[in-house]
């Protein structure tokens, strides 16, 4: 995949009929390429039973519906993720909506920044997503999935994206963890144009607390960077960092009032720029909404601008 990141990993399941591809890749000519390999080598001959994604970014359900449409069959995520997907996937702007614009002011971008965030035009999703199944196969929290001989466990975590559906084998200790749980990068939690007062952070924090719960000794297979063990420390570790990024943000406002551009050099080790601005700027703002739940500051708004102060 385009980008730092580089790769996604996509995990294929055993069933007794076949096998289940989980995450899938862009709909760009690298990642159907490979696919293509595949099928034409190791799987030569082999059935796909169903496609699982957990969760609605492009890099995991970009080809869903090109491997649903080649082996004609359902492609299974949970309800906000499928949803959520169908509903960007199905915009058919092309200009940048206003709303998103006022958004991204009020978070303090400047005109020049604006100007390139709207010559860059809208509909980025459905470049890189093949065309959606009309329906799905609903997952849920605590499901189980029975493929071949082996049990499969649903646990929803949000934060990250709606609805993330991780997949537990209790009996062989493996969890298949999506970008819920990553190994050497913390998760892009993010406010979104469709909830822009939402409290993503928050939801992050409480998955957290319910994933620790899970053996400290499964296999985690993540969607980007090697498998790992030691789900418990890398769990505290995530929630550390975000709290002491909030920690930074109110340590800075003690002095004068901020506002959310402002506090990339507390929460980032890089510039900000370009396609970065719009994912930093949304996790910025997850920042300060978590710190306005719990009470930590205020804000006001001065010619649509956000200005946050020291509770």
């Amino acid at each position: 995949m385009p980008g730092s990141l580089g790769h996604i990993n996509s995990w294929l399941l055993d069933d007794e009929d076949g096998f289940v591809p989980v995450d899938t890749g862009m709909k760009i000519k690298d990642c159907s390429d490979e696919w293509k390999a595949i099928f034409a080598g190791e799987l030569a001959g082999e059935q796909a039973t169903r496609v699982i994604c957990t969760h609605l970014h492009p890099d995991h359900i970009g080809l869903a519906g090109w491997l649903c449409k080649r082996f004609d069959i359902e492609l299974w995520m949970t309800r906000g993720e499928w949803l959520t997907a169908r509903m960007i996937s199905a915009d058919p702007r092309t200009e940048v909506p206003e709303a998103f614009v006022t958004l991204q002011r009020s978070c303090g971008w400047d005109q020049d920044a604006l100007d390139d965030m709207t010559a860059s035009g809208w509909g980025g999703f459905r470049k890189v997503v093949f065309e959606m199944p009309m329906n799905y196969r609903r997952l849920k929290d605590g499901d189980q999935l029975s493929l071949g001989k082996h049990q499969w466990r649903i646990v929803v975590g949000s934060g990250h994206s709606p609805e993330h559906a991780c997949l537990v084998n209790d009996a062989d200790g493996v969890m298949i963890s999506g970008d819920q749980v990553l190994p050497r990068i913390s998760s892009n939690v993010s406010v979104v144009l469709t909830e822009p007062e939402a409290d993503p952070l928050g939801e992050w924090f409480d998955s957290i607390e319910k994933l620790l719960l899970l053996p400290n000794d499964l296999l985690i297979c993540p969607a980007h960077g090697e498998p790992f063990y030691g789900l418990h420390a890398r769990l505290i570790s995530l929630r550390e960092e975000h709290h002491r990024r909030l920690d930074a943000i109110e340590a800075a406002l003690t002095d004068k009032p901020m506002r959310v551009v402002d506090s990339f050099h507390l929460l980032f080790n890089r510039v900000i720029e370009g396609r970065n601005r719009e994912l930093a700027t949304g996790e910025a703002l997850a920042h300060f909404h978590r710190l306005e739940h719990m009470g930590r500051v205020t804000r006001t708004v001065e010619d649509g601008v956000f200005w946050y102060r020291r509770a």
